[in-house]
């Protein structure tokens, strides 16, 4: 046998063992005829389309941006709203890195990944919502702009979405089975993680400082000196509450890509994080009262808007908060899950409720997002549910790789 058919043969393996997972290619196509691939590919050749004709004909081809309302569903759902939702890498890589909690390690790669997709998800997002997204990097690297909140904020991401993926290339590495950079990658964990901290620190509070400038826009009731303090402390709640809602989705939708670790201990860590974010919800629910005094506001708690904004701090802080406590005091791990859901939905609607359901709430008209914003953005939020999976599937996430087991 020559060496060309040999180094043919070895790259088919290759393939067929990191990509097809060890199944021929034609076994691999047939694999994929799932009800769940079957609904995602509905929606990709649904939304396809749409997203090539936002590039094609510009921004009011799918959605109606004006002078009162500017931002869409693109900055206040994919930017505003999953930003604090993908701060499970930063929570979790510096509770086991920095702070030595060594028995959440089981949890640090799902957070990191969960992490960096979640940004590189906003990331699209962003590019969605400008106009000519290709000359991004002009204001970046040419036309310096420090004394722009976006200026700052947009640094922010694209260094942290940077450092979470040299935090994530140790796992990389493994599934490559490259020692000499896995063995480089781990040396940078600890530098990554500070400066990963000292980033989301930055960028989290930056975002609730777009606000600070539009006292006439936000609703009093949302509007604070103390917006960026809001912003970075529910961003810690929001995070934790993400990792315990994806760690329940892996249990079920990956279960047999995880190894006994993470599974006999997944409780045991449910209830303690649970702990962290009924701690973190309460302190959130505090200074959002501060807020209110500091204003003078409470006579707005009595108007339609004051009841919106109490069901808000109500409904979906101070109630998981309490939930949180409850399973955690009892080890209801059921409890806490589902907690985290509420949780979820609550940071999700407070940057809404800023950025468009009360935004210029003084305007003798309201404006919605067009139809065509929703299928655009369910498209782009599949594409990485599946680049979720696909890595999952394939990568030492949920697991601890055979050959490195020993030196995790």
């Amino acid at each position: 046998m020559s060496n060309r058919t040999v180094e043919a043969y070895a790259v088919r393996s290759w393939i067929r063992e990191k990509l097809f997972l060890g199944m021929t290619f034609q076994e691999y196509l047939k694999s994929l005829i799932t009800p769940f691939n079957i609904i995602v590919a509905c929606i990709l050749c649904v939304g396809i389309p749409f997203y090539v004709w936002r590039y094609l004909h510009g921004l009011i081809a799918v959605m109606h941006p004006s002078h009162d309302y500017p931002w869409g569903l693109f900055i206040c759902f994919g930017l505003l709203g999953i930003v604090p939702l993908s701060a499970t890498g930063f929570i979790m890589a510096s509770a086991v890195y920095l702070f030595g909690l060594k028995e959440y390690k089981p949890l640090v790669r799902m957070a990191i990944l969960t992490g960096f997709l979640g940004y590189a998800c906003a990331v699209a997002f962003i590019f969605t919502d400008i106009g000519r997204s290709w000359r991004l990097p002009y204001p970046m690297f040419i036309s310096f702009g420090p004394q722009s909140v976006l200026f700052l904020v947009a640094w922010h991401v694209a260094l942290y979405l940077s450092t979470q993926f040299v935090e994530f290339c140790p796992a990389i590495f493994e599934w490559l089975g490259v020692d000499r950079f896995r063995r480089w990658a781990l040396v940078t964990t600890i530098g990554a993680t500070i400066f990963g901290v000292i980033l989301s620190t930055l960028h989290q509070s930056a975002l609730g400082a777009l606000f600070l400038i539009m006292p006439g826009k936000v609703h009093p009731l949302w509007y604070s000196p103390y917006i960026p303090v809001f912003f970075f402390v529910s961003s810690i709640w929001a995070g934790l509450s993400m990792i315990i809602l994806v760690a329940w989705i892996c249990t079920k939708a990956f279960r047999q890509r995880a190894d006994d670790r993470f599974l006999n201990s997944l409780d045991n860590l449910t209830v303690g994080l649970g702990r962290a974010a009924s701690i973190t919800l309460f302190a959130y629910f505090a200074i959002k009262i501060i807020g209110v005094a500091h204003g003078h506001h409470w006579n707005l708690l009595a108007t339609p808007y004051g009841w919106w904004f109490q069901l808000e701090i109500f409904g979906f802080v101070l109630l998981p908060c309490f939930l949180f406590a409850q399973g955690a005091r009892y080890r209801n791990v059921a409890l806490i899950r589902i907690t985290s859901i509420i949780a979820v939905v609550g940071v999700m609607l407070n940057r809404l409720n800023l950025s468009l359901i009360t935004f210029n709430w003084n305007l003798p008209h309201r404006e919605y997002p067009k139809w065509t914003e929703y299928v655009v953005v369910i498209t782009i939020f599949t594409g990485f549910i599946l680049l979720f999976r696909w890595m999952v599937n394939r990568m030492p996430v949920l697991t601890e790789h055979p050959q490195y087991k020993d030196m995790h």
